[in-house]
This record gives structure tokens, C-alpha cells and sequence, in this order.
């Protein structure tokens, strides 16, 4: 401690850390938040603003709108490295010891007093708050064991710290608030604005110092809990998140989460970005219980997983997701959706339908001003193409002739004309089916199989 003390290091609170780390970050024109796509300018800023005021945040928004991986970002704002007193129970600093133990060894070693160092990381505390949660897993409470050891019951060194006080010096994230018990949420008024807990009868002050965030569903107010009144007036901000607001954030976030097993190309995750997109806006979906981005996630990996097993079948490679692999999105994720009283049965439909909208208008913004006929007259003259889980690039592709606008296709969709084969099929295969969905051509579904014709 003599030497941290010779150095000029002074103890800061958690909250101006993150404070003083967040301007110097966007004083130096960094990105404070990697990774968070679709929030630069709704949710980050009121987000600033709260932490350079020194406030306790709730991020409120329906689920899967990353309001867990928001929280998780806040880590990246504290000092890489901080010192702390070396064997304590809790993260205190060597300059400002808090607990009985750690003042009573700092009096009695002076600047002996060990130090040790701890990474940002371990900093950031998460917890989920299940109705099971008790004061006792927050706060603390009497450690049986230690008062076994022959310690008075009135003893402070008798308690055994709950995650909270664990968290000194860093950062308590709670999510899904609202599930937490009323007399629990209780537990942590004093936290919040005195910056003490309480134990039983002890007569115990920790000032704490502590960055509390929590998450939270607008619902859960009225329908699975609530956020009491007075702890709902502890936090300084309430900060609304929401879904991303366009296309393309909608992607970036498909991108950023999904894990894909197979190729899926950019022309189709901007079908399925669309498609949860419409999912949002149906009056047949459950718009209280929202439509999560994992969702699009989910939708994605099934496409990959769908191209990945038609390959297998069909000893195809590269594994390339063409637009016959999005049918198999609404049978196997509807289970993932709140449908409205009365559309029971018809889920599989309505899911239907509006993937079909989500292809029709990417491929329209895809294909704007290129002239598809040439292709629908060579359908229309009997190259009849086939597509479907047993049918491989190569064999869509002979089926028709050589066209000029085939090349054009594969251009508009990022793809050379002498690209791989899986590639060019998927680019043509959206063609068609653009042309399918605008009524020039048919397309005959027979089994496994699938022939567009005249």
C-alpha cells in the first residue's frame, strides 16, 4: 500500500471511472460500445448521458432487443486493471478499506498492507432474478460455520457477503428485474441511495460502491411482477430500447449472432430481416409478447442448416442456401411466436404468407430496373428448371440456356459469372422465384420437388 500511496494513485468511485473512461473514449473518437448495432442514435446516447450523470440505469424493451448484451458492454468502460487488498473477501481498495477485517489489517500493516490486482472482467457481476432469488443471495447473511467457529452471533465478521457487496467496486447487473419478489426488491433500496446494506439485526455500514443496471420487459409490470415505486425512484434513468429500426442493422445483427453452418448469402438474410420485420407489424402476432431478434438468429441457422443437409444429399460443395431452403423456416420456428385468439391452426399460413412478401420485395429492390423477361420468356419457351432439396446447382443451372441477364443476376447479388456453381444457382433461383411471386411464371410443387414453368 506504501508504494501504490508513493505512486500518487487515489481511489475513485466505480461511477466516475466509468464516467472519465467514456469521455476520454469518445474524445478520442473510439467506439465505446463494439458490437451494439442499431442503438447509435436512440438508445446509446441516453445511455451516456446517464452514466456521465452518475446514474443507476433500467434498460426497458421487449425481449431479444440486446439489452443483456448492452449491459455486458459497460465492462470495456472500467480501468483494465485495479488495485485491491490482497486475501479481502471483497474488491476493496488498498486506500479505502471498508469491512472490519480489512480496516483492522490495514491498522496494523500499514504500508505492508498486500495489494493485488484485479482485471476489469471480474468486475462485472450478472444476476438473473428468479422468483427463488432470497435477500441472503443478494445481500448476505449469517455464515453458520463462522459462528460455529466460536465467533459472537453479534459479530460483523460472522456474515457472509451476498452478490451484491461482492460486487464493490464494479458493476451489478440484474435482468429481468421485474421477477424479482416485492420484499426482495426491498433489499436493495438502501443500496441504491444510501449505498449501505442490511442483515437481520446487525448494525453493519459498508458504503458500497456499486454501478446498478438492470433489465426489464414492459409487460412485467402488469403481468408476471413490477418494479416497486420506491426502487423504480432509486434508479436515475430509464432508458427504452427497441428492435432495429431498418434492414440493414436488422442483418448486421443476424450476422453478428448467428452461427452458420452453411453459406447464406446477403440477398437472403435481407429476406429474413424483412420477414421478422413484417412479423412485428402482423395483427395476427402477439404484439405484447414482441418478436425477439433471435428470431431472425434462429431463422438464419435453419436456412444454413437446410442448404447444409441439401448438400449432404445431394454431394453439392460449397454448401450455399438458395431460396428453396426458406421453406423451411415457418414450420419449424412458429412454436417460437404468440399468435393472436382464433388464428390457431392457421400459423403455418400466415407465416407463409408473409415470407413470401419478404422475398418479393428484396428481390424487387434486388432486381430494380434489370429486365427479368428474357428469363421468364426462356421458362415460357420450355426450359422448364427444377429446384429442391435432391436437385444440385448444376442441374438448376442446364436447364436453361445461356441468357445474357443470367450474368446480370449473379452481378446484382455479388457474384462473377464464372463464380462457384452453388452460388450462381442461388442468385438465379431468386430470380425466378421473383418472377413466380409477380405471377410470370408458375411453379409446380410435386413432393420434394419443385419445377418452375410457363
Amino acid at each position: 500500500m506504501g508504494e501504490l500511496r508513493a505512486a500518487g494513485y487515489r481511489p475513485r468511485s466505480v461511477k466516475s471511472e466509468i464516467g472519465e473512461n467514456l469521455l476520454a473514449t469518445l474524445r478520442a473518437g473510439r467506439d465505446p460500445w463494439p458490437g451494439i448495432v442499431g442503438f447509435s442514435r436512440t438508445v446509446l446516447p441516453q445511455l451516456e448521458r446517464a452514466l456521465l450523470a452518475g446514474h443507476d440505469v433500467v434498460l426497458l424493451g421487449e425481449r431479444g432487443q440486446g439489452k443483456t448484451r448492452l449491459l455486458r458492454t459497460l465492462v470495456g468502460l472500467l480501468d483494465e486493471w485495479t488495485p485491491v487488498i490482497e486475501g479481502a473477501e471483497l474488491a476493496e481498495h488498498p486506500l479505502d478499506p471498508i469491512t472490519p477485517a480489512s480496516r483492522r489489517r490495514a491498522a496494523e500493516l500499514g504500508d505492508d498492507l498486500p495489494v493485488t490486482w484485479l482485471h476489469r472482467d471480474v468486475r462485472y457481476t450478472e444476476k438473473l432474478a428468479t422468483p427463488d432469488t432470497s435477500v441472503g443471495d443478494l445481500i448476505g447473511d449469517v455464515d453458520p460455520v463462522k459462528v460455529a467457529e466460536g465467533r459472537s452471533l453479534g459479530d460483523p465478521e460472522t456474515i457472509h457477503y451476498g452478490l451484491v457487496p461482492r460486487a464493490h467496486r464494479g458493476i451489478v447487473a440484474v435482468n429481468e428485474l421485474p421477477d424479482l419478489a416485492e420484499r426482495i426488491q426491498v433489499a436493495l433500496l438502501n443500496v441504491m441511495e444510501e449505498r449501505d446494506i442490511q442483515i437481520r439485526g446487525y448494525t453493519l455500514r459498508l458504503p458500497l460502491d456499486v454501478l446498478l443496471v438492470a433489465t426489464a420487459n414492459p409487460e412485467d409490470y402488469t403481468n408476471r411482477g413490477r418494479i416497486i415505486t420506491p426502487l423504480k425512484d432509486r434508479f436515475g434513468a430509464e432508458v427504452r430500447t427497441h428492435y432495429p429500426l431498418d434492414v440493414t442493422a436488422e442483418v448486421e445483427v443476424v450476422k453478428q449472432k448467428a452461427h452458420l453452418v452453411a453459406e447464406v448469402g446477403e440477398e437472403l438474410l435481407s429476406v429474413l430481416a424483412r420477414f421478422v420485420r413484417h412479423l412485428r407489424s402482423s395483427t395476427v402476432v402477439d404484439q405484447h409478447s414482441g418478436v425477439s431478434a433471435r428470431f431472425a438468429v434462429a431463422a438464419a441457422e435453419t436456412v444454413a442448416a437446410a442448404a447444409l443437409r441439401r448438400s449432404a444429399l445431394t454431394g453439392e460443395h460449397p454448401a450455399v442456401a438458395r431460396p428453396v431452403d426458406l421453406e423451411t423456416v415457418p414450420g419449424v420456428l412458429r412454436g417460437k411466436l404468440e399468435f393472436e385468439p382464433g388464428e390457431e391452426g392457421r400459423e403455418t399460413e400466415h407465416l407463409t404468407h408473409l415470407l413470401r412478401r419478404s422475398v418479393a420485395e428484396a428481390a424487387a429492390e434486388l432486381f430494380a430496373g434489370l429486365d427479368l423477361r428474357p428469363l421468364a420468356d426462356a421458362v415460357a419457351d420450355g426450359h422448364l428448371v427444377p429446384t429442391g432439396e435432391r436437385v444440385t446447382a448444376a442441374q438448376l443451372l442446364e436447364a436453361l440456356p445461356e441468357l445474357p441477364v443470367l450474368h446480370e443476376v449473379a452481378q446484382r447479388v455479388g457474384v462473377s459469372s464464372d463464380g462457384p456453381t452453388p452460388r450462381l444457382a442461388a442468385a438465379v433461383e431468386l430470380a425466378l422465384e421473383s418472377l413466380y411471386l409477380s405471377r410470370r411464371l408458375a411453379k409446380d410443387v410435386d413432393g420434394v420437388n419443385t419445377v418452375y414453368g410457363p
